[in-house]
C-alpha cells in the first residue's frame, strides 16, 4: 500500500469556537472537520453568514490526509497577514481535513502587521487546543464471504479478536462481514481467517479508509 498516501493523520475532534481577546479586538475561531474542498468552503460560507457585520472573516482549510489541498483568504485584512499565519498555524500542528474561520471584531486599535499575524496565527492554536484533535488511522476494509452456518460463530470470533467488524449482512446463498484491518496484519489475517473457517470462508480486500482510532 506504498501509494504515498500517509498510514495516519490528525484532524479536529468536533466543530467548535474559541474567543481570543487582542488590545480590544475579538478573535473568533471556528473550526470543523471538512474532508472535501466543498465542505470547507461551505463552512466558511456559514461561518460568515453567522458573523455579516464582523470587520473580517478571515479564512484556511487543509483537505487531504497528506495535506494536498491548501487555501487562505485574508477578507481585507493587509496580504498576508491573517489567511497565511491561519494555514502555517494548521500545517505546524499538524491537522488535516480541517477548515478554519477567524472572525475579528475591530477594537478601535491597530495591532500592525506582526501583531496580525500573531493574533490571527495565535487564535487558530489557542482553537486547536479547546477543541482537541484526533487521530485517524488508515485501515484495510476486507469482506469475508461464510455460510450461514459458520457467520455467528465467525462474527464472535472477529470481535473478540479485536478486529472492527462494520457491518454484516446476510443473503439467500451466505452472510459477508465487513471488518477493518490495519495494513500490517493483511497476510496474517488471510491465515487466521482459513484456520477459523477451515478454509471455508473466502475472503476480499475492497479498499481503504481512515478511521478513528
Amino acid at each position: 500500500m506504498d501509494d504515498g498516501m500517509p498510514q495516519r493523520y490528525t484532524t479536529v475532534a468536533r466543530r467548535g469556537t474559541h474567543e481570543t481577546e487582542v488590545k480590544g479586538s475579538r478573535f473568533i475561531c471556528a473550526l470543523a472537520p471538512a474532508d472535501t474542498e466543498r465542505a470547507a468552503q461551505e463552512f466558511v460560507r456559514e461561518i460568515r453568514a453567522l458573523h455579516p457585520n464582523a470587520t473580517h472573516n478571515c479564512a484556511a482549510y487543509v483537505i487531504g490526509a497528506d495535506g494536498r489541498i491548501q487555501r487562505s483568504d485574508d477578507d481585507g485584512e493587509p496580504g498576508g497577514t491573517a489567511g497565511t499565519p491561519m494555514l502555517q498555524m494548521l500545517m505546524r500542528r499538524g491537522v488535516r481535513d480541517v477548515a478554519a474561520v477567524v472572525t475579528r471584531y475591530f477594537g478601535g486599535t491597530l495591532l500592525g502587521a506582526g501583531g496580525l499575524v500573531r493574533a490571527y496565527g495565535g487564535a487558530v492554536g489557542k482553537a486547536l487546543d479547546a477543541v482537541g484533535t484526533v487521530t485517524r488511522e488508515r485501515m484495510l476494509l476486507a469482506e469475508v464471504e461464510v455460510d450461514h452456518q459458520r457467520a455467528g460463530r465467525l462474527e464472535n470470533d472477529l470481535r473478540a479478536s479485536g478486529r472492527p467488524v462494520r457491518a454484516v449482512h446476510y443473503g439467500a446463498r451466505g452472510v459477508r462481514i465487513e471488518v477493518e484491518l490495519p495494513s500490517a496484519e493483511a497476510g496474517a489475517f488471510g491465515t487466521w481467517l482459513a484456520d477459523t473457517t477451515a478454509g471455508a470462508a473466502t475472503l476480499r480486500m475492497a479498499g481503504t479508509e481512515y478511521t478513528a482510532t
